[in-house]
């Protein structure tokens, strides 16, 4: 598995150019990425159908998708929430028939415990163990072949180890590092570690890599920008982290997975070690 992948949250902003989408595609497996992060809201469905078109057989790339919320078009916000079980194995339909395939290789639940965005209310306050049940059974049943999880708490976590987790997709970056203890854990377990938000936040009045002075510093000295700063400091943080940094823009995926080149030294690492973290744990609101 290469470190760094593609997410394809960016996608649609090509959607008027869904020719660029697929050559930009095309594009990340020439330059080493094996893994893609997508879901069938990422565009009401135009990121998967890139990725149909785009990816082939032979190019050997894993494709991670997730549940726990869908499209929806014309509201208010371009997602609803769907964390019910019944909801859950309705978005692993979609998923593969708009990927064209019979088995989703991996499938994260993206669940809203933590980190910045909507917040479940009513019938959408679900427990893990209801979700995991239709996970697993849809496991058995070959249409998933692994579990992942995504804002999570170490509490959860904990409680959903034994159903078999492979990864974890939290809002994660140099300037917020909430979750160092499930970071710690997943290190120990043996499982993926993919941030989201790994420049830290797309909300107002969150923090980002590339306002520090600091990362400004390291990017002059070095010769890169700092948002490659960023990205190769969590590559050097913990051996289990994978990065899935999305763009539309072919000059930025070649600096994104050049960033994995990037060396520091001790004091370096220090340096960026100091950075002050603040929270990201930031409710946007509920949706339904």
């Amino acid at each position: 598995m290469s470190r760094i992948g593609y997410g394809a949250a960016q996608l649609p902003r090509l959607h008027d150019r869904p020719d660029a989408a697929v050559a930009l595609l095309r594009r990340a497996v020439e330059l080493g990425v094996n893994h893609v992060d997508t879901a069938e809201f990422y565009g009401f469905g135009f990121a998967n159908t890139v990725i149909r078109q785009a990816l082939r057989p032979e190019d050997d790339v894993l494709v991670i998708t997730k549940v726990g919320a869908d499209p929806n078009p014309g509201g208010p916000v371009p997602l609803r929430i769907a964390q019910r079980p019944e909801q859950l194995r309705a978005s692993v339909e979609d998923n593969l028939r708009s990927l064209g395939v019979d088995q989703l290789p991996v499938v994260n639940l993206r669940r809203l415990d933590t980190g910045p965005g909507l917040r479940p209310v009513g019938d959408q306050v679900v427990d893990i163990d209801d979700q995991l049940a239709t996970m697993t059974a849809l496991r058995d049943e070959g249409k998933i072949g692994a579990i992942g999880l995504s804002s999570v708490t170490l509490e959860v976590l904990l409680r959903a180890l034994p159903a078999g987790i492979v990864c974890v997709q939290n809002a994660y970056s140099l300037v917020s590092r909430d979750d160092e203890d499930t970071l710690r854990l997943c290190t120990s377990e043996g499982i993926a570690w993919v941030p989201f938000f790994p420049l830290g936040g797309e909300f107002p009045n969150l923090p980002k890599v590339t306002d520090e002075p600091a990362v400004h510093a390291v990017a002059e000295s070095l010769d890169v920008t700092p948002a490659q700063v960023g990205l190769a400091w969590l590559l050097h943080h913990a051996p289990n982290i994978l990065l899935i940094p999305g763009t539309g823009d072919p000059a930025h995926l070649q600096a994104n997975i050049a960033a994995g080149e990037i060396a520091f030294d001790r004091d370096t690492l220090a340096t960026l070690d100091a950075v002050e973290s603040r929270s990201s744990n930031v409710a946007i609101g509920p949706a339904s």
